[in-house]
């Protein structure tokens, strides 16, 4: 049997608590035969009825949010508090979709000039393969599977390997919520098994969130065997603040979503952009935060500790990145120290005087690590947000919405907010653009990625 390489290793500890076989090539195939039976029957359940039974699915996550909250943090460090309030957040997605999604896919009447009656039907398509990452091991599965389930079509589930309790538990609540036999599979699948599920006849589509290398190597396989692709990748979101009549104020939005998940979100505002008349004082303000920190317990929490990242590797690779940036001119105001091995703690940065010439200008840096820049203008502060390669989403601040609104409507990217770090909801659609990846989830745009929207018409 092949050696296992779903486990959890605590990133707190650095200690492996468990490990998991991976799934033999006899068991994919089954959960693809069963997925692929499945949707002959699932397909044909009145659109209420599945309701239903995802409504439940959403009341159990609810349910169990402490449980699974504990989960999360030993697989991947989140706080614990963080850790409860996803768990919380996906019962809210399953129930948007549970009580919109009947009138989401409801059947479209369009105007026919040839007579007779037109009629666009969102219909599923069949079995879908979701590959999902570890820093939101509950609400990234949530966001792809409600709506799908809604919509009739059937799920194999390729989780992050090391979040393999986290998609044990996902499964446990599908089952005990009524989803039949079939309809959601979770699969321990190899990166070669992926390829073999993406090729394979059954499977109709394959939603990623993940990395952008990820995401280039997924959508080539996808892009071969003709398959509908959902691309959710990384992001480098700008947060410009064009001016402020509460500095401190805004400097605490811009930290608190800074290090939110310890710094390991596509959407978290990674690069802040700050007119120069109140730079120096917002920089400031970042500093107090992030000055004094210690490492705490994920599962306790203590006032002004820090969690630790995912892996010991994330960690190594954030602290190659800033001090690159360092050695190259980079000024680290506070944090930014890598504690020794084998546990994930970084200390939340504060980083300025970031150049092209550093790593940090234009990779993702995924972790707790503000970088801040100087601008002198609307002008300035807009062309500096869209010089980058992504375009997941970004924000804009200022005492004059109209003001912020203008610049805001010239970000590049899936996700323009004013005066809100982001737009947090189940009824809100989040993706990007450039190599920030395709494809939306959430929100009504959700139920729009792998559905058959088919002409259905009746002549005179």
């Amino acid at each position: 049997m092949s050696a296992p390489t779903y486990k959890v290793l605590n990133p707190a500890t650095g200690e492996v608590v468990e490990e998991f076989d991976v799934a033999t090539d006899e068991q994919i195939e089954q959960a693809l035969a069963s997925a692929q039976s499945a949707y002959e029957s699932w397909q044909d359940v009145d659109i209420n009825e599945r309701a239903k039974i995802v409504s439940k699915v959403g009341a159990l996550f609810a349910e169990r949010a402490e449980e699974l909250g504990k989960i999360m943090t030993t697989e991947m460090g989140k706080p614990l508090s963080e850790a409860v309030g996803e768990a919380e957040f996906c019962q809210e997605i399953f129930e948007y979709f549970a009580s919109e999604g009947p009138t989401l896919a409801a059947d479209q009447e369009i105007k026919s000039f040839s007579g007779g009656k037109a009629i666009v039907q969102k219909r599923p398509v069949g079995p879908l393969l979701g590959i999902m990452p570890w820093n939101f091991p509950l609400y990234q599965v949530a966001r792809f599977a409600a709506p799908n389930l809604m919509l009739g079509n059937t799920i194999l589930l390729k989780h992050a390997e090391s979040c393999p309790r986290s998609a044990l538990a996902i499964q446990e609540i599908m089952d005990e919520a009524g989803v039949p036999t079939g309809v959601y599979n979770n699969v321990f699948a190899t990166h070669d098994q992926i390829s073999t599920i993406i090729a394979d006849s059954r499977i109709q589509g394959v939603s990623l969130t993940g990395s952008e290398r990820a995401g280039a190597i997924i959508g080539e396989q996808a892009g071969r065997n003709l398959k509908k692709a959902v691309l959710e990748l990384g992001g480098s979101d700008p947060f410009v603040v064009l001016d402020s009549d509460d500095v401190a104020g805004i400097a605490e939005t811009a930290w608190g979503f800074r290090i939110d998940n310890t710094g390991q979100a596509c959407n978290s505002n990674k690069r802040m952009i700050v007119m120069e008349d109140i730079y120096d004082e917002f920089v400031s303000e970042l500093t107090k935060r992030a000055e004094g920190l210690k490492a705490g317990d994920p599962m306790k929490e203590e006032d002004g500790s820090f969690a630790p990242m995912s892996s010991r590797k994330a960690a190594e690779d954030l602290h190659a990145q800033v001090q690159d940036a360092v050695s190259k001119g980079a000024t680290l105001h506070a944090g930014g120290v890598l504690h020794d091995g084998p546990s994930a703690y970084y200390s939340p940065a504060v980083l300025t005087g970031v150049t092209k010439d550093m790593r940090a200008y234009y990779e993702e840096l995924f972790g707790p690590v503000a970088v801040v820049y100087k601008v002198t203008s609307d002008k300035e502060a807009t062309e500096l947000a869209n010089d980058t390669i992504y375009g997941l989403g970004g924000s804009v601040h200022s005492t004059d919405e109209a003001r912020a609104a203008k610049v805001a409507q010239k970000l590049q990217v899936g996700m323009s907010n004013v005066n809100a770090a982001s737009a947090e909801g189940a009824e809100m659609p989040f993706g990007g653009v450039k190599r920030s990846g395709f494809g939306r989830e959430l929100g009504p745009l959700g139920m729009e990625e792998f559905v058959n929207k088919r002409l259905f018409y009746v002549g005179e």
